[in-house]
C-alpha cells in the first residue's frame, strides 16, 4: 500500500463536518432514526424554474466546456443581480465563476498568498478557511471574537497580533458556524485597519440573502478607505443549489486573471449545466428565496427557544445564515454512564450522536471550545424532537 504522500496532505486536516454527515448517513443506512442538526445546506429542493433551466440546458447541448472563468451570459446575470442587491457595478472582467464558493475561496488564496505570509482568520471559523490558507503555503493567524456581539472581532486581540508578515484577512458575515452578522461599525473599523496595514480582504458573503434582523450590506459598500476587497458568493445557500456547484468571485481584474490562470489548470471550467441554471436563478422569480428565508426565520425562533430551555446552555440569537452556536461548556468533563469523561466538544458531539441519535457539530473543530453548532435547516417538528432527545441524554451525564 502506498504510504509516502506529500507534505501538503500531512499539513491539511480533513473536513470533519463532512465526516459527521457521512456518519449520519451510515447510521440511517443501518435503520437508525437519526435527526441531523449538522447539515450545512438548505433542506429545500432547488426551485422548479431553476431545475427546468438545467433540463433545457442539457437538451440544448450545453454539455461541453465553457470559457474557463465562466459563461459571459452568467457573468452578465451576476452583474445585474449584484447591482440590484448592492448597487455595485462590476464588469465581466471583474467576475470569475468557479465550481462552488469553496473552489472560489481556495483558488483566491492560492492566487494571493505564499509561504511566509500570514492570513488573519477569526474564531470561530468555517473549517475550510485555515486549510485554504495552508494549501496556498501560507499560515493562518487566529484572532478572537466576542460572542455577545454576534462574534464580532476582538480588536484588542487583533491589535496585539499585528505584524509585518500579515498579507490578508478573511471575513465571513453572516457566519458559518455562528450565524453572526457583524455591525457596520465593526466592519468599518476593521476596514480602516486593513487599509492602514495594506491587507487584502477576502469577504465570504455566501449567506448574503439570509439576514433576518437588518438589511444585508456587502462589505464593499461600507468601504470608505479604498481597500483591496475580494468578494466570494455562491448559488448554494440562496437558491438551494449546493449540488450544482456554482460560486463566483468579484475582484480587481488582475486578481481575476490570476485566479483564472490557476482554475484553468485545475478544473478547466465551471459546470456548464449549473451555469445555465444559475442564470435562471439570478434573473428569474425570486419569490422562492423570500419564502425559504421566512421559513428559516420561523425555525430560528423555535430552535433558539428550545436550546435556551436546556439546563446550563446559553445560546445567542444569530442574525443570519441557518446556524445556532450554543455554549455547552457546562457539560464538558462530565461522565457518561459507562464512565467516559467528555473532555471536549468532539466527545460531547459523539456522545449525543450515540445516545440521542442526533447529529451536532463540535465547536472545537471551528476553533471554539465548549460550543456546538446546530443547523436549523430542517422543519420545526424535527427541531423540537431533536432537542428533546438531547435534553434526555444530557440528564444521564454525571
Amino acid at each position: 500500500m502506498f504510504k509516502e504522500f506529500s507534505s501538503l496532505v500531512k499539513k491539511i486536516k480533513p473536513s470533519f463536518t463532512l465526516q459527521m454527515t457521512s456518519r449520519a448517513a451510515e447510521l440511517k443506512a443501518q435503520g437508525e432514526d437519526v435527526i441531523n442538526f449538522g447539515v450545512g445546506e438548505p433542506d429545500f429542493n432547488t426551485p422548479q424554474h431553476i431545475i427546468e433551466a438545467g433540463k433545457d440546458a442539457m437538451i440544448q447541448g450545453y454539455t461541453k466546456y465553457t470559457p474557463g472563468s465562466g459563461m459571459l451570459d452568467l457573468k452578465l446575470a451576476i452583474q445585474k443581480k449584484l447591482y440590484s442587491l448592492t448597487k455595485l457595478d462590476y464588469s465581466p472582467e471583474n467576475i470569475i465563476v468557479s465550481n462552488g464558493g469553496k473552489q472560489s475561496l481556495s483558488v483566491v488564496c492560492q492566487a494571493l498568498f505564499d509561504k511566509g505570509d500570514k492570513v488573519i482568520i477569526f474564531t470561530p471559523y468555517w473549517v475550510s478557511f485555515p486549510e485554504f490558507v495552508r494549501i496556498a503555503g501560507a499560515t493562518p493567524l487566529f484572532v478572537d471574537t466576542i460572542p455577545e456581539k454576534q462574534f464580532e472581532p476582538d480588536f484588542s486581540d487583533l491589535t496585539n497580533k499585528i505584524d509585518s508578515s500579515i498579507k490578508g484577512i478573511i471575513i465571513n458575515s453572516p457566519s458559518n458556524p455562528t450565524g453572526g452578522v457583524w455591525s457596520d461599525e465593526a466592519i468599518k473599523k476593521l476596514l480602516k485597519i486593513c487599509k492602514k496595514n495594506n491587507w487584502v480582504i477576502i469577504s465570504d458573503e455566501t449567506y448574503e440573502e439570509l439576514v433576518y434582523d437588518s438589511e444585508f450590506k456587502a462589505i464593499q459598500t461600507l468601504d470608505d478607505y479604498d481597500c483591496e476587497i475580494v468578494t466570494i458568493r455562491s448559488m448554494s445557500k440562496t437558491y438551494a443549489m449546493t449540488g450544482w456547484r456554482i460560486g463566483y468571485t468579484t475582484a480587481d481584474k488582475n486578481i481575476v486573471k490570476a485566479m483564472s490562470k490557476i482554475q484553468g489548470q485545475t478544473t478547466s471550467c465551471p459546470n456548464a449545466i449549473g451555469q445555465k441554471a444559475s442564470i435562471a436563478a439570478l434573473l428569474g422569480n425570486q419569490q422562492p428565496v423570500i419564502d425559504m428565508k421566512e421559513k428559516f426565520r420561523n425555525r430560528r425562533a423555535v430552535m433558539h427557544k428550545e436550546l435556551n430551555a436546556l439546563e446550563g446552555v446559553d445560546c445567542g440569537m444569530p442574525g443570519g445564515a441557518f446556524y445556532m452556536f450554543p455554549d455547552f461548556s457546562r457539560y464538558l468533563n462530565k461522565k457518561t454512564a459507562d464512565g467516559k469523561i467528555l473532555q471536549d466538544t468532539f466527545d460531547l458531539s459523539d456522545y449525543i450522536l450515540a445516545d440521542a441519535k442526533v447529529v451536532t457539530v463540535a465547536g472545537d473543530g471551528f476553533g471554539a471550545s465548549g460550543y456546538l453548532r446546530f443547523s436549523f435547516a430542517t422543519n420545526t417538528e424535527t427541531i423540537i424532537a431533536g432537542i428533546k432527545r438531547i435534553k434526555e441524554s444530557l440528564k444521564k451525564l454525571k
